[in-house]
């Protein structure tokens, strides 16, 4: 009697696959990771209150810096947090 092959965690799984997603370039920005990891993260679940510490953390982000780039980058995130909070129920 055979018994089927352990399956890896799925979060495992999920990690090492949105990690080839993310440019590794040296020129690459941290908010351009940030873009890709969010295209590949957009249909997978999330819990409501992950998405709400981010988007409490970012909105402090949006507050602090002086970077314009980075504070457009911010917003524009936390507004997705926000959607997809709203969305979720």
């Amino acid at each position: 009697m055979t018994t089927p092959a352990a399956q890896p965690p799925r979060d495992r799984a999920l990690g090492r696959g949105i990690s080839t997603l993310i440019p590794q370039a040296a020129t690459t920005s941290p908010a351009e990771q940030a873009a890709a990891v969010l295209t590949a993260m957009r249909s997978v679940p999330v819990r409501v209150g992950v998405l709400q510490a981010a988007a409490v953390l970012l909105e402090e982000r949006v507050r602090a810096t002086g970077d314009e780039a980075e504070r457009a980058a911010a917003a524009t995130t936390v507004a997705m947090l926000r959607s997809a909070i709203g969305q979720a129920g």
